[in-house]
């Protein structure tokens, strides 16, 4: 797997240091269409381990239309010590290698803002 940061500006290891709470994750994939399965099953396998982790909330990952190789994770926090601690853990770092070679991953962290009689604060 290759990483790509999100914003040019901020890499996901900046937004690391932060302590905020509650976190969004938006983690965008990209991967030739014919590996689409491989990498639903390897990020299955993430999902089942940071359900276990201590701070994690949720997560749903969803995949483009019409034969698209692009998947959008979305995943709530806790906080970024949450995150960055299962993470940044080596039991997580050596499921990386599961992912299918073409896949290319921007993760980048977010909290919610909110915008008067349309969204919701954290």
């Amino acid at each position: 797997m290759k990483f790509k940061e999100l914003d040019a500006n901020v890499s996901l290891q900046d937004q690391l240091s932060a302590d905020t709470s509650p976190v969004i994750l938006i983690n965008l994939f990209s991967v030739d269409p014919a590996d689409g399965d491989a990498l639903m099953e390897a990020w299955a396998g993430d999902a089942a381990y940071f359900k276990m982790r201590p701070g994690f909330i949720s997560a749903q990952l969803h995949r483009g239309i019409g034969g698209s190789g692009t998947f959008l994770n979305y995943a709530v926090w806790e906080s970024v010590r949450h995150f960055r601690e299962a993470f940044g853990a080596p039991e997580f770092q050596s499921k990386l290698s599961r992912y299918p070679s073409t896949t290319v991953a921007s993760p980048h962290l977010f909290t919610k803002i909110p915008i008067p009689g349309i969204c919701l604060g954290p």
